[in-house]
């Protein structure tokens, strides 16, 4: 039976699969199966309008890869070339502050860094799926 894991071609399951392997070693880690359990249920329930703990960073860090990846193809769209990254994490970082959806939990610091890494890993998961045309790596 085929793994869906190692077959998606989905830059944001892969690039949030990427960032929770990335954030999981130094303080959470539990998170890349928070990731793979919000993944799961992102198709059966609407997202919360604010991740109010820690333990639904799981669902924030896929929230934010879509984000992420929504804010990367409308900004692509509008000009001739794709976006730089610091241009990207801000526009997502400005809306999720705007929405009031980051858990007041989080520092300042911790909260960026999160947006940081997903933003990074969503984009690196775009590129890699533009160089192979859409294939899985």
């Amino acid at each position: 039976m085929a793994d869906p894991i190692a077959e998606s071609t989905d830059p944001v399951e892969l690039g949030v699969r990427a960032a929770a392997r990335r954030l999981a070693p130094q303080t959470y880690p539990g998170l890349p199966d928070d990731v793979e359990a919000a993944l799961y249920a992102r198709g059966a329930a609407t997202r919360p309008d604010q991740y109010t703990d820690i333990a639904s960073l799981g669902a924030l860090i896929v929230s934010i890869g879509t984000l992420a990846w929504t804010v990367y193809n409308d900004l692509k769209s509008r000009a001739a070339a794709a976006p730089r990254r610091e241009v990207t994490v801000r526009h997502v970082q400005d809306r999720l502050v705007r929405d009031d959806a980051l858990p007041p939990a989080l520092g300042p610091a911790e909260r960026d860094r999160i947006i940081v890494v997903t933003v990074d890993e969503i984009l690196d998961a775009a590129a890699r799926q533009e160089e192979t045309g859409g294939q899985a790596q």
